[in-house]
């Protein structure tokens, strides 16, 4: 269950991460592209998968992995409430949210733990 500076850790760790606000929000960005925010006032962050990744993740923990309620959750927009889960699964989701935004040269230097 990792802490607001926990997640912030975790997302910076992935290769040539920036860190910018976004409106009220910490965002974390490759190449000027945000694949996750971080709502410190609500203890969740936001992380982009298609919506079949986000279909798949929502059933880990429907109370803490959750559709974005208006069209950026049909894109694939996703809550996490990250203090709920285990730090393992908040990295490996961050890993596919990153993933899913990352030029290729950068995609093979992300490496996902095997349970």
């Amino acid at each position: 269950m990792p802490s607001l500076l926990e997640f912030n850790a975790l997302a910076i760790s992935l290769p040539e991460v920036s860190v910018e606000p976004h409106f009220e929000k910490t965002s974390f960005r490759v190449k000027k592209k945000i694949f996750a925010t971080l709502n410190e006032k609500e203890n969740w962050a936001t992380l982009k998968f298609s919506p079949e990744e986000q279909e798949m993740f929502c059933k880990i923990n429907p109370d803490a992995i959750f559709s974005v309620p208006n069209k950026w959750g049909k894109m694939g927009w996703t809550h996490l409430k990250y203090e709920v889960l285990s730090e393992e699964i908040v990295l490996e989701l961050l890993k596919v949210a990153y993933l899913n935004i990352a030029p290729k040269n950068l995609k093979d230097k992300v490496n996902f733990e095997e349970f």
